[in-house]
């Protein structure tokens, strides 16, 4: 039987809709397209519908409408086809508290039908790279939470798989660990390795994607790469402090000529969405100096992925230790 020919999206969802008892609609209608090596970053509060989203992608959950290909196979029909091509590290790790970093680097190769050899080899790799060599031989019942998610990144890339499936990969762990896992995400990408990336931190689908999609209830309410959706919901703000409070009124109305009030901090200063972005702030240094108004501080807002949020779905997004 000859090779399928590799599909132009590792990822195609259309329609996609899994329903549960009660009628409650997790995921909804959405459609996705993730291109080959890229970071796709899946955004959403705790319920959204990622966790079931990634649950029917990774062929753990059935869909109830609609379609999903991963790699181009089907993930309803060709269920260990999509499994021999992927990774998973979900949000729970499936590790036993009893066994070795080791023993569960062979265990995981036995189920992906690599030789022992195999499984050591590129495990023995996999755990240097992930800072977790001198710990291979302890038991995962004394690994910090940060080692545990290192070990379980391992296992899901020990059968080298095109595609990876990260469910909250850094929900729960502290800076440092949060930091090497994203450092290690990039070099997988760098590599070829598309990532599918659930979480609800900002900064890191900020830091890390390609391209985000913001799902809220079940619907995909935005998407685009982290600077096409800043840009379309507003432009950068000017906050311009005056040097005494008195002066502020009169600030206002010169600032009014070069775009709206907008609210923001503590009331003490003047803030505007500037009409032509930063272009124009030289204007309105100009404008300010001319009107002889004293100016303590100047300040630019550029707008921020939970800007985006908070427009697209009319609440601010705020990560947690647990998934809904």
């Amino acid at each position: 039987m000859s090779a399928r020919p590799q599909p132009d999206a590792a990822i195609l969802v259309e329609g996609l809709v899994r329903e549960f008892p009660g009628g409650v609609r997790a995921v909804d209608g959405i459609d996705l397209v993730v291109g080959w090596g890229e970071i796709y970053g899946f955004l959403g509060p705790n319920g959204a519908g990622k966790s079931t989203t990634v649950s029917i992608l990774t062929t753990l959950l059935p869909p109830t409408g609609g379609r999903a290909l991963v790699g181009g196979y089907d993930v309803l029909k060709e269920g260990p086809a999509v499994r021999r091509l992927i990774g998973a590290s979900l949000q729970r790790c499936a590790l036993d508290p009893y066994l070795t970093a080791w023993e569960h680097i062979v265990l995981q190769g036995t189920l992906h039908g690599l030789s022992r050899r195999e499984s050591l080899e590129r495990g023995g790799e996999l755990l240097h790279r992930l800072g977790l060599g001198e710990a291979a031989e302890r038991k995962v019942r004394t690994y910090s939470g940060g080692m545990q998610r290192r070990l379980d990144l391992a296992l899901a890339l020990l059968h080298r798989p095109r595609l990876l499936f990260l469910d909250e990969p850094t929900t729960g762990l502290d800076v440092q660990s949060r930091t090497a896992l994203w450092e290690e995400i990039r070099a997988l990408a760098n590599g070829g390795v598309t990532v599918f990336l659930t979480t609800q931190y900002l900064e890191e689908a900020d830091a890390l994607a390609d391209r985000v999609g913001i799902i809220d209830r079940g619907r995909l309410v935005a998407e685009g790469s982290p600077a096409e959706l800043k840009a379309q919901i507003g432009r950068p703000a000017l906050e311009a402090i005056p040097a005494k409070r008195a002066l502020r009124s009169r600030l206002l109305e010169l600032l009014r000529n070069f775009g709206e009030p907008v609210e923001l901090g503590d009331g003490e200063g003047v803030t505007i969405r500037l009409e032509r972005g930063t272009a124009e702030l030289a204007e309105v240094v100009r404008a300010v100096d001319g009107a002889g108004i004293e100016v303590a501080d100047l300040r630019i807002h550029a707008p921020t992925l939970d800007d985006v949020f908070l427009a697209k779905t009319g609440r601010r997004l705020e990560g947690s230790k647990e998934e809904g």
